[in-house]
C-alpha cells in the first residue's frame, strides 16, 4: 500500500465521506457506500492529503472530486443500489440495455422512469426496468427533461456494467 493509502480501520475520514455521501445521494448513502464494519474500503489520498478515490479491493467505489462530490464508480453504484427505489436511477428498457452495457450514453426517448429528484449534474445509477444495474454516469438533464424530451443525451455514461457481471 502507498504511503497516500490508508484501509478503513485506520482512516478518520470516512466519518465524513459518509456526510457527504448522504447529502449527495440522500439519506443512508453513507453506510451503503462506506459500512462501519468494511475491512477492504481504501481511501487515497492526494500529496496534499485530501481523500482522492476510495476503492474496496481493486475496484473504485467513488472518486472525491474537487468540488467536494463524488463520482461513482461501478462498484459505488452496485452499493447505491441497496437504497429504496427510485433513489438516484434512470430506468432503461431492452433495447437501450446493450449499449448501455457498453459505456454508452442514455439519451432521453429512452428513459422510462427515474428518480423525480434527479438534477442536471447529479451522478445516477442506469437500471433496467428488472432492476439490474447497467451502468453509472451523469445526469445530463433534470428529471423533468427526461421524462419530457424526446431527444438529447439523458445521462453521459461513465461506466457500463458488462453482461457476464
Amino acid at each position: 500500500m502507498s504511503q497516500n493509502a490508508t484501509t478503513a480501520t485506520g482512516d478518520t475520514a470516512l466519518p465524513q465521506l459518509r456526510t457527504v455521501a448522504d447529502y449527495q445521494f440522500g439519506a443512508g448513502a453513507g453506510v451503503a457506500l462506506f459500512p462501519p464494519d468494511a475491512e477492504d474500503i481504501t481511501v487515497r489520498r492526494s500529496t496534499g492529503g485530501r481523500p482522492r478515490q476510495v476503492l474496496t479491493g481493486d475496484d473504485r467505489l467513488v472518486s472525491y472530486g474537487t468540488d467536494g462530490r463524488f463520482t461513482l464508480g461501478v462498484a459505488g453504484g452496485r452499493r447505491l443500489q441497496t437504497l429504496s427505489p427510485p433513489a438516484n436511477r434512470v430506468v432503461v428498457g431492452d433495447e437501450s440495455e446493450p449499449f448501455v452495457r457498453e459505456a454508452k450514453n442514455v439519451f432521453a426517448k429512452f428513459v422510462l422512469d427515474c428518480d423525480p429528484g434527479i438534477r442536471e449534474r447529479d451522478e445516477v445509477l442506469v437500471v433496467h426496468e428488472r432492476g439490474e444495474l447497467l451502468a453509472v454516469g451523469r445526469a445530463e438533464l433534470p428529471a423533468t427533461g427526461m421524462e419530457d424530451f424526446d431527444s438529447g443525451v439523458a445521462v453521459r455514461v461513465r461506466a457500463g456494467v458488462p453482461a457476464d457481471d
